[in-house]
């Protein structure tokens, strides 16, 4: 008789605010559990390649992304059954303050909205520096705004003493939530940043060690046992088909730390498509495999590469050759390598591909960020024209077409609908635009 794997508990590490501590209380909680011998998986709310790297790290488990706005909320509830079946806990992590987010249409990117769809409460990070009670004040206008998912409790960081944590508790006490964790200020507690937000996960050598450390300290300053008690059950849902067709039956995609950001849910859409992946590094002067029927390079870090991509021979002509007769396609990252040339931040010109009439720069920066819609001008191998895609965008380069014999990939639009104009290009086989795709 086959039995269905038991659905673990869930849970948001959530905030008022960014920079709160949600992503070192996040990692540190998933390694404290796991120590205790619970299987523990990751989850990050919204659009972000970065923190489900770090997830994974601290848990040994592939972390996903929950998104309320490029998501349907079938696919949301699948995905969140998904990774809670065969856990005991799933610890997500939320973005922004806990309300923040994209709102059109019936669609929210607010972690208190992705929270709801999956029936998991909320535990609310709350930095405590420059505030005693005035913090119950906050959490009460968190647990009580419209819509507000259950609050399971608050950890207060950058707590100074214990008379600081007394005064803390007695606010809390006036309004019912309780207090699960005081963290004291620790330098221990910090991950280095760049421009697209923490370095990542990967990049750093002493990581694991550094996870146990802050790990040791969460479970000596918070409630452990009752974290897990206030989790809330996972409602079983199946994930549904997927709506994007794979872009070939066997897929060359690129994978380093150069192209480092790609959803995992596409990859078991993807496989359940039938397709089977075949990784490359371009980093170590691989090229796509010839056996491959299409090629796609995700997003990452090539402009902190740029040099060593353009050395790397192998790989950008095998990439030519591989794009005479199969398609490929590039987002963000891929498509700035796709392109005629890269500008790191230093001033320095490397060639790249030259597959697609663009030239973009890091020395002169332009931050677009924001989720995107995008309507594709012709068909392509794993949507047909005229559809809506869901996805972001998120970048500081700047662009400059080329001439030459290109036409845009796709009109995109804001998470409002606001046209934005047309995005990217295609030439033959080969297209690519700054566009992130999510669903």
């Amino acid at each position: 008789m086959n039995v269905a794997p038991a659905l673990g508990r869930g849970l948001i590490v959530a905030a008022p605010r960014s920079g709160s501590g949600k992503t070192i209380l996040t990692i540190g909680l998933q390694r404290a559990f796991a120590h205790r011998g619970r299987v523990v998986h990751g989850a990050k709310s919204g659009p972000d390649y970065i923190d489900p790297a770090f997830h994974a790290v601290a848990t040994g488990r592939q972390s996903i992304n929950l998104d309320g706005f490029a998501m349907t909320p079938d696919l949301l509830r699948g995905l969140g059954a998904g990774i809670a079946s065969g856990a005991d806990l799933v610890i997500g992590e939320g973005a922004m303050g806990l309300y923040d987010g994209a709102r059109a249409e019936g669609r929210s990117g607010a972690s208190a909205d992705v929270a709801n769809a999956l029936g998991w409460p909320v535990l609310l990070v709350i930095d405590a520096s420059g505030a005693a009670q005035t913090i119950a004040a906050v959490a009460h206008g968190c647990a009580t705004f419209p819509g507000a998912p259950r609050i399971a409790g608050i950890i207060a960081n950058r707590v100074a003493s214990a008379r600081h944590k007394s005064m803390i508790e007695d606010g809390l006490a006036r309004i019912g939530l309780p207090l699960l964790g005081a963290l004291a200020p620790d330098e221990r507690f910090s991950l280095p940043s760049r421009h697209l937000g923490l370095v990542q996960a990967g990049e750093q050598a002493d990581l694991d060690a550094r996870i146990d450390v802050v790990a040791e300290r969460i479970a000596a300053q918070c409630d452990l046992d009752a974290i897990f008690a206030a989790a809330g059950a996972t409602a079983t849902a199946p994930l549904p088909a997927a709506r994007l067709r794979p872009p070939g039956q066997r897929i060359a995609v690129a994978r380093d730390e150069a192209f480092a950001f790609f959803y995992p849910h596409m990859l078991r859409w993807w496989r359940d498509g039938g397709a089977e992946i075949r990784f490359f590094s371009p980093l170590a002067d691989e090229a796509p495999d010839a056996e491959c029927d299409s090629c796609w390079l995700p997003g990452g870090y090539p402009e902190l590469h740029a040099g060593r991509l353009a050395a790397n021979r192998r790989f950008l002509d095998g990439l030519t050759r591989f794009s005479a007769t199969r398609p490929v396609h590039g987002e963000c990252g891929g498509y700035m390598v796709l392109g005629r040339s890269l500008e790191d931040a230093d001033g320095v010109h490397h060639e790249m591909a030259g597959l697609l009439p663009v030239d973009t720069s890091f020395a002169t920066r332009k931050l677009s960020l924001g989720y995107r819609r995008a309507v594709l001008r012709r068909d392509t191998t794993f949507a047909e024209a005229g559809r809506t895609l869901f996805g972001h965008e998120y970048h500081y380069a700047t662009e400059r077409a080329a001439d030459g014999d290109a036409e845009p990939f796709a009109d995109i639009a804001d998470a409002a609908g606001t046209a934005l104009g047309a995005a990217g290009h295609r030439v033959g086989l080969v297209t690519g635009s700054f566009f992130h795709l999510i669903a």
